[in-house]
């Protein structure tokens, strides 16, 4: 944990007007405090107050992990009988005087089982909605947070690639996706993985979020894989589309519409520009050939801790990007009942334009 983290949060807090922060387990916690906790059904909630203290209620068996921490943090844990919960979350309200003050949380992320706990500690208090001002600290990474990513989109790739020599006519898409998940985890991805691999082969290739099936890869399929790797504590979201023996000449068609759109919408990412204009740019590739009915989704989305995070990459998005956001271009074409095609990349906001993490061959490769 740096230092300078948790005195942006204190300043991200004074400009959005609230007196506190209250996160549970998942990616904004371990982004404000460097610790590492799963939900489960013991309540954990670390408060971060404006003035710069930090509070946070955590069961007595977890109390280790606050050990040797860089910085201050006062425990209000507690013990297996629940009756005896909520004094504890009022003692911590207490301790950071946040009853009747205004504490931001993430609707996405609060349960409600963590938020009745809060709310029964601090009646008087009011919790507003602080997606946007956790999404302004996580948005902009530092170097050694793009290195991570980096190093994320090597392990990927190189999985990838001790993945490819079984890839032929006849092994199923599951059985490629078990063999990729070992790979990531031998070329040294930490777990949990950002998300299970998407292998999706044909007519399965034509939805973008396919779960791998019992189907197996035929010739003429097109075959789409999306899939990363978490160093650091940090993801990469990539992908690449197959071509398993000889396709159809429309198939290597869409791929090239694809490939370009995924260059147009590189290209068109640059500080300064609002975030809609990697959008229009790569949307522009596919809709002038003839295909923008089926470029179902959005270009992109930020990637960090987690695969889907701000900024995100659509048409109406006016957030100005800035060096350090960190995003992928994935335009794609599904082409219902058929074959899909989808070209990922992650990419950094530099000063002078914005740089591939991700560097693997777009073309398309055939294998079987």
């Amino acid at each position: 944990m740096d230092a300078s983290r948790l005195r942006n949060i204190s300043n991200a807090l004074t400009e959005s007007g609230l007196d506190a922060l209250a996160l549970n387990p998942g990616f904004s916690l371990l982004f404000a405090s460097g610790l590492h906790f799963h939900l489960m059904e013991r309540p954990v909630v670390a408060l971060f107050a404006v003035d710069g203290r930090i509070a946070i209620v955590l069961p007595e068996l977890e109390v280790a992990k606050l050990a040797n921490l860089s910085y201050e943090i006062k425990a209000f844990p507690y013990g297996e009988n629940p009756k005896t919960w909520t004094e504890v979350f009022r003692n911590a309200i207490k301790y950071l005087d946040l009853d009747g003050k205004k504490i931001g949380m993430e609707p996405l992320s609060m349960r409600i089982f963590e938020y009745r706990y809060l709310q029964a500690a601090a009646p008087l208090t009011t919790f507003p909605d602080a997606t946007e001002t956790i999404a302004s600290l996580r948005m902009i990474k530092g170097e050694k947070e793009i290195a991570a990513l980096r190093k994320a989109a090597e392990i990927a790739q190189n999985a990838l690639k001790a993945t490819m020599p079984m890839i032929k006519i006849g092994v199923s898409e599951k059985t490629i996706a078990a063999e990729l998940v070992s790979q990531l985890l031998k070329h040294g991805s930490e777990s949990p993985l950002p998300f299970q691999p998407i292998v999706s082969g044909g007519e399965n290739s034509a939805n973008p979020h396919a779960t791998p099936t019992e189907r197996k890869l035929q010739k003429g399929d097109l075959l789409v894989i999306d899939w990363g790797a978490r160093y650091g504590d940090y993801i990469s979201d990539i992908t690449r589309t197959f071509a398993i023996g000889e396709v159809d000449a429309e198939y290597r068609k869409i791929h090239e519409i694809v490939q370009a759109a995924n260059a147009a919408g590189r290209a068109a990412a640059k500080p300064g520009l609002p975030a809609k204009v990697v959008d229009i740019a790569a949307r522009k590739v596919i809709e002038e050939a003839g295909y923008g009915e089926y470029f179902t989704h959005r270009t992109g989305h930020g990637i960090g801790m987690e695969a889907h995070e701000a900024p995100y990459m659509r048409d109406d998005n006016e957030r100005i990007l800035e060096v350090g956001m960190t995003f992928t271009v994935e335009p794609g074409i599904y082409l219902p009942n058929r074959n899909g095609v989808r070209v990922e990349d992650d990419m950094a906001i530099t000063e002078n334009g914005a740089e591939s993490l991700s560097t693997l061959p777009r073309e398309i490769i055939v294998l079987g």
